[in-house]
């Protein structure tokens, strides 16, 4: 052997070469462009914060679903119990740890309004994975952890959305009760009605749910003086009972012709004609 040649045990140069392999891996793996540096960044806020947590029924732990990545523990010999809407129906779940995480799915409720149940067991405690959930409604993105002895036995969510729903609703009965008719089936209110002449208070629209008839005039006419109706019945111009309403004329029984007249003088009046079946 020559004296300035050292051999070096096998096991030192594979240590060493798997060393070398390791840091030039973890050199690439740093290099990221400003872009990608800064939608990791984001994507670490968003995964990162807490967002908003509260208690619903049950004990069970809400989520408000979009606002972040929501952070379930989980515990070993335990079961979290992921709950979605009713209704919602699952179409795929992925796990970023397939080995480690079991999850499994159960329902509850009855058939046409059933809730889908996620159960969730890790193996072991100290565990961090992912976990993407897509269904017919929405995308879930959840972060799980396991902890040796603390865990959330229920959780589920409150969507945005239902809020925007509920608020649709009672507007939507605000609306009805606001509207003379509205409270009548859409099939027994009647529309067939023409409107002719021109005046600045012309009737928008005219109809009847089959007792009463409503003639609905522009907002403009608030304030103004309201023109006067009368039936036209066996030649005759005569006047009917009627009430206002802001924008709505009242008349207590269907009308097949009626003229609207507003001004004093041949010259200076206008009229509108409503005539039932055009």
């Amino acid at each position: 052997m020559h004296p300035s040649t050292i051999r070096l045990p096998a096991c030192t140069v594979l240590a060493a070469s798997a060393f070398l392999l390791l840091a030039d891996v973890s050199a690439h793996a740093q290099a990221m462009t400003a872009k990608e540096r800064k939608g990791t960044n984001i994507s670490s806020q968003w995964r990162g914060s807490t967002g908003l947590v509260t208690r619903g029924t049950d004990g069970k732990v809400v989520f408000l679903f979009g606002e972040v990545q929501p952070s379930v523990v989980c515990s070993p010999l335990e079961v979290c119990d992921i709950e979605l809407e009713a209704g919602e129906v699952v179409r795929d779940v992925l796990v970023g740890d397939t080995v480690r995480w079991k999850v499994e799915p159960a329902t509850s409720g009855v058939v046409g309004g059933q809730a889908i149940h996620l159960i969730v067991k890790p193996a072991e405690p100290g565990l961090v994975t992912s976990m993407v959930v897509t269904t017919s409604r929405r995308t879930y993105h959840i972060q799980l952890k396991s902890n040796p002895t603390q865990y959330m036995a229920r959780v589920g969510f409150e969507y945005p959305e239902d809020v925007g729903s509920r608020l649709a609703d009672v507007n939507a009965r605000i609306g009805t009760e606001a509207i003379p008719g509205a409270g009548v089936p859409a099939e027994q209110l009647s529309f067939a009605y023409s409107v002719s002449g021109s005046a600045s208070w012309r009737p928008t629209r005219v109809y009847s749910d089959g007792v009463k008839t409503y003639i609905q005039f522009p907002s403009t006419l608030s304030g103004q003086d309201a023109p006067v109706l009368f039936v036209v019945s066996g030649g005759q111009n005569r006047i009917v009972n009627y009430r206002l309403k802001g924008d709505m004329m009242v008349v207590d029984y269907q009308i097949d012709t009626a003229i609207l007249v507003s001004g004093v003088g041949f010259w200076n009046q206008d009229k509108v004609t409503i005539r039932r079946g055009g």
